[in-house]
């Protein structure tokens, strides 16, 4: 099929991969402008654009949809169908019936749940047991459109956001690919959306990352799991962001006050309800270490409170 390809990040190369795998004339590629990565600031080629590159396909970088020129571009490039992967930019009505076959989405959730731009996140903040991929057809809104195929992802008890995220990679290129094709026979139905059940799934912002002991147990847990790899979860101690990256859940059968610490090997403390052992933590300005190694660093005890 001869498909135009719309995507930025490292899930929409892997979909952008697995078209062109299977076989598929991409025609050309829309994407997001190079940006300036880590601490030199290197302008940096978005991955859909550096893997384009390498198979010979014409990239595009518009600062806009809006102005008339991405419309010609694709109408000259006449695609029967418009694949759109976390592309990063919410596509005009003129764009979405130029191809025959309209524009599909790959959204990582279970539409109408988390409807946004990080349901994943979100999926393990929430301690969901249960995620998955969906591929839609685009309409005016964000994420609203008729679903056309969806495939089911579980999530683990210790997943983080970034292990569920490569999972998802996987499974959502290989759905994409399986959706384009069954839509391509005129095999798949146009499923509306229950707007009803719908839940929103905003960015992730550095200050959502805090959490404190007041919490239960199972909130922090999963504060520090969908929080990996960024922002990271933290809490403060002696006025310093302390983050957390990787916690267990354990006992407090003593029912001590939230912040209490109850072992050091490893570093538990107690929650609202129950308590949670700090695996790995990164004190400001410092480097990753074994929590009990902040722990005896800081020279706590059982019975001091954090």
């Amino acid at each position: 099929m001869r498909i135009l390809f719309m995507g930025t990040p490292d899930i929409a190369a892997a979909s952008l991969a697995a078209l062109l795998a299977a076989g598929h004339d991409i025609c050309g590629v829309f994407t997001r402008a190079d940006k300036p990565v880590g601490r030199k600031q290197v302008l940096t080629a978005p991955p859909v654009k550096t893997l384009a590159l390498e198979h010979g396909i014409p990239v595009w970088q518009p600062a806009t949809l809006r102005d008339g020129t991405a419309e010609t571009i694709l109408r000259s490039l006449a695609p029967e169908l418009v694949v759109v992967v976390a592309y990063g930019r919410i596509l005009p009505p003129e764009l979405l019936h130029i191809a025959p076959l309209g524009c599909i989405n790959l959204h990582v959730s279970l539409l109408p749940q988390y409807r946004g731009a990080a349901p994943i996140q979100w999926a393990v903040l929430n301690g969901d047991e249960m995620t998955g991929v969906t591929v839609m057809q685009l309409d005016e809104g964000c994420d609203t459109g008729p679903v056309l195929l969806v495939e089911p992802v579980p999530i683990g008890p210790e997943t983080t956001a970034g292990e569920l995220f490569e999972q998802v990679t996987a499974v959502g290129a290989r759905t994409l690919v399986t959706a384009v094709e069954a839509l391509g026979r005129g095999e798949l139905t146009p499923t509306p959306q229950d707007d009803t059940k719908a839940t929103q799934a905003p960015p992730l912002t550095k200050e959502m990352a805090a959490f404190d002991f007041t919490w239960p147990a199972a909130r922090i847990h999963n504060w520090v799991r969908g929080m990996d790899p960024w922002p990271m979860a933290y809490f403060i101690s002696g006025g310093k962001k302390i983050k957390v990256k990787g916690a267990r859940l354990a006992q407090n059968p003593a029912g001590a006050a939230p912040g209490t610490v109850l072992g050091l090997k490893p570093l538990t403390v107690a929650c609202a309800d129950g308590a949670v052992q700090l695996l790995t933590l990164t004190p400001e300005g410092g480097k990753p270490m074994p929590g009990t190694a902040w722990a005896a660093g800081r020279r706590l005890k059982a019975g001091d409170t954090l």
